[in-house]
């Protein structure tokens, strides 16, 4: 496995880091007194604010930035990029993505934003390794 394929797996994983925050203050509660409610998750989760409704959208970020990095990564190793600068754009990619989530969590609007930016640089830089 690369280095790069093991970032794909991690960038797989971390919208479900993002939900484990948007959730964790109703564990172990019981529903009726606001604990989280697995029978309606998508709903509880909804009604949340803060830094878990924050998580929550995180989570949903996460996932949307998934294909575009997914097909970076593997069009990169299609045309034969050099395995060591994919690598290199798909960690940067998911530092980008781990200071996105703690800067969404944190209230960090504007960090949050060039976080953003910097991982879909990486993303669309890796769709020309190989021009």
């Amino acid at each position: 496995m690369t280095v790069s394929h093991a970032c794909i797996l991690l960038a797989c994983l971390l919208p479900i880091a993002c939900a484990g925050i948007a959730k964790s203050r109703g564990f172990g509660k019981p529903r009726r007194e606001g604990g989280y409610d697995n029978r309606n998750p998508r709903a509880w989760l909804e009604q949340q604010q803060g830094f878990q409704a924050r998580a929550n959208a995180a989570q949903h970020n996460s996932f949307e930035a998934l294909p575009v990095f997914i097909a970076g990564v593997l069009i990169a190793e299609h045309v034969g990029a050099a395995q060591a600068t994919v690598d290199a754009l798909a960690v940067g990619f998911i530092a980008c993505r781990l200071g996105y989530i703690a800067a969404y969590v944190g209230d960090k609007p504007q960090l949050r934003s060039a976080l953003w930016m910097l991982g879909l640089a990486c993303c669309v830089a890796l769709f020309f390794l190989g021009a």
